[in-house]
C-alpha cells in the first residue's frame, strides 16, 4: 500500500514532531481495520499519539483511504484544539477522497513532481495488508 500526505499535512506534521512512522503506524491499524472513526466516502479519523504520550490525548488525522491501495493524509488537529469536523468539511474531504484516490498512475507522478504530496516511506512491517 502507497501512503502519502499533502503539502499541508506535511507542515503540520513537521511544526508538531510527527513522524513518518508514527504515520505509517497509523496507516498499518488501519489496513488491519482498526480504524478510528469511518467517516464514509474514503475518509477515516486516526489518532496519532503525541511524542511521550498514548493517542487517546494527541493528534486527529483525516486520511483518505482506500485499504490495499493507497492513503493520503490530508488533515491533522490536535484533540484539544477542537471537537470534530463541521459538516461541511466532512462533505470537501468526501469529494477529495473521490478524486485522490481515483487518480491513476499518471496524475499520483504529476503531483509527486510538482510536491503537492509527498509518498510517506513504510517498511513492509509497519504496514500489512
Amino acid at each position: 500500500m502507497r501512503t502519502f500526505k499533502t503539502r499541508p499535512f506535511a507542515r503540520f506534521a513537521n511544526r508538531e514532531g510527527i513522524s513518518d512512522a508514527a504515520l505509517c503506524e497509523a496507516v498499518g491499524r488501519a489496513g488491519r481495520g482498526q480504524i478510528d472513526a469511518d467517516l464514509g466516502g474514503g475518509v477515516i479519523k486516526q489518532r496519532i499519539a503525541r511524542k511521550g504520550r498514548g493517542r487517546s490525548g494527541g493528534f486527529r488525522t483525516i486520511v483518505l483511504f482506500r485499504r490495499g491501495e493507497r492513503s493520503f493524509f490530508v488533515y491533522g488537529f490536535a484533540k484539544s484544539g477542537r471537537a470534530n469536523l463541521r459538516r461541511d468539511e466532512l462533505k470537501a474531504f468526501r469529494l477529495l477522497a473521490d478524486t485522490m484516490l481515483g487518480m491513476d498512475e499518471a496524475g499520483l507522478e504529476a503531483a509527486l513532481a510538482n510536491e503537492t504530496i509527498t509518498e510517506v516511506v513504510c517498511d513492509d512491517q509497519a504496514v500489512q495488508d
